[in-house]
């Protein structure tokens, strides 16, 4: 079984035909999803996808596009949303200073603030981070310095220095369609590195589709081909990498009943 542990699928995009889309991500191996939160004034319609399928999960928090608008939300109230059974994750957010859509001190405030949401819930951070891997860093080590939290940098594009201090740190690495992307050398020569028990793939869906598969919408169902490459990469079985970053998902996101528990009807 794969995981696709980073998608969009409250995203227009997708919504339209979630039904097929579940379908077909499970006839492509793909067992558990996780429809990440953009807006927390819009996680009800993220929480409702969860709610909808049982192999669909949620997190809850603001990208930070978005940060500006959602500074007058208190970390409390990203902890209360997150007591639902079907929140496994806090953000995404972090830093992109690619676009800068919002101020990059409301995205550090931010950041920060859904960092205390995660070590206050227990539950890991899906960190964003474009072109600024040093603040990044330096924000993880500061935090992390005041008492530990879990986490993973999604859809990783960054450089080898962000991916060793987030690995320094007891980070998750994950890997999107863009480690299948003929230019993207430098970036499997990151994953080839990553310790396998940390490694996870994602579709970051609707965006980013893989190879063979580039320039159409992305879907969960897709992440297939992110993993043969992977797997390629590393010298393994796609087997073999679809049960270590399975048994790493369910590790990190602890909150998703273990398979065991799901086939036991315990599953929210």
């Amino acid at each position: 079984m794969l995981v696709d542990s980073h998608c969009h699928l409250d995203f227009p995009k997708l919504a339209d035909e979630l039904d097929e889309v579940v379908a077909r991500a499970g006839r492509a191996g793909v067992g558990l999803m996780v429809t990440i939160s953009t807006r927390i004034r819009m996680f009800p319609e993220v929480l409702a996808i969860a709610e909808r399928y049982d192999n669909v999960y949620c997190s809850v928090g603001t990208h930070p596009h978005n940060a500006d608008e959602e500074l007058d939300i208190p970390v409390s109230e990203i902890v209360a949303l997150a007591a639902h059974p079907k929140v496994v994750a806090i953000g995404e957010a972090g830093l992109d200073y690619h676009y800068d859509n919002s101020p990059r001190a409301d995205q550090a405030e931010g950041f920060r603030r859904h960092i205390a949401a995660a070590r206050e819930t227990g539950l890991p951070l899906v960190i964003h981070s474009r072109e600024a891997d040093e603040d990044t860093a330096r924000i993880l080590e500061e935090e992390m310095a005041q008492g530990p939290f879990s986490a993973v940098l999604h859809c990783f594009t960054a450089g080898r220095g962000l991916a060793e201090r987030g690995l320094a740190l007891g980070l998750y690495v994950s890997f999107s369609g863009v480690l299948t992307f003929k230019n993207s050398d430098a970036l499997r020569s990151i994953a080839r590195d990553v310790p396998t028990d940390r490694l996870l793939v994602e579709t970051d869906a609707p965006f980013l589709a893989p190879e063979p598969q580039r320039g159409k919408r992305n879907e969960p169902a897709f992440v297939a081909h992110t993993a043969a490459r992977l797997a390629e990469v590393r010298g393994l079985s796609p087997a073999a990498l679809a049960e270590a970053t399975t048994a790493n998902f369910l590790r990190l996101f602890s909150k998703v009943p273990q398979p065991a528990d799901r086939a036991s009807g315990t599953a929210a």
